[in-house]
């Protein structure tokens, strides 16, 4: 009897630490975030520094420009956006195929999601409708879609540019650049995907001019 006793104490026990865990493992808080950041990656410059790279973006004979690299969870105070936030699930073969008609990769499409997507407190289908609302509202200008030949071009110009084609702040577009080059255009948006005014922590290009075409 003291046997079987013991054995009803092991178990009840033993379900109440597993419940207490699967309970606090369904609480764990993403980190908290205050705005997104809209990274449109400009395609010739990645292409010229990923001559491997066989994704849609660098298709011989694919003009693309502005090619969605993420939706990233940002602090208004840490220029360095939270990532990694919790253990990630592979992404659904659904939503993986939906996907690819806005990113150039598979693997882009589950790197977002485990690297910015835990962070945005959101489902996967939540967190990517959200990536393809904000990237289908965006507007290229006409001068960015085609361009077939190198240009140097201000940083304020092309951010005035985005902004008059989007109807938004200036100040809600941001370029990132190296060595001279244009390497993104980021737009600063609300929790509701409408364009504020990035905070001092967002990144900037810190040259004047960048160079837009591809890197030789």
């Amino acid at each position: 009897m003291k046997s079987v006793t013991a054995w009803l104490i092991i178990i009840t026990v033993s379900l109440t630490t597993a419940a207490s865990a699967r309970k606090h493992h369904k609480k764990r808080p993403s980190a908290a975030f205050d705005y997104y950041l809209l990274s449109l990656s400009w395609a010739p410059t990645y292409c010229a520094s990923h001559p491997a790279d066989r994704s849609s973006e660098c298709k011989t004979g694919n003009h693309t420009a502005f090619v969605l690299h993420g939706l990233w969870p940002s602090s208004n105070a840490n220029p360095m956006q939270p990532v990694s936030c919790k253990p990630a699930s592979p992404v659904s073969a659904s939503i993986v195929r939906h996907m690819l008609e806005y990113f150039p990769s598979k693997y882009l499409v589950q790197h977002e999601w485990n690297k910015h997507g835990t962070c945005s407190g959101n489902s996967p289908a939540e967190y990517f409708t959200k990536a393809e609302q904000a990237y289908k509202a965006v507007q290229v200008p006409a001068q960015y879609r085609n361009l077939d030949h190198s240009e140097q071009i201000s940083v304020q110009a092309i951010e005035q540019d985005f902004a008059q084609a989007n109807n938004g702040p200036v100040e809600a577009f941001r370029l990132s650049c190296h060595a001279g080059w244009l390497v993104a255009v980021e737009a600063c948006l609300d929790k509701d995907l409408h364009y504020q005014a990035c905070p001092k922590s967002a990144r900037e290009c810190t040259s004047r001019e960048v160079k837009l075409g591809a890197p030789k």
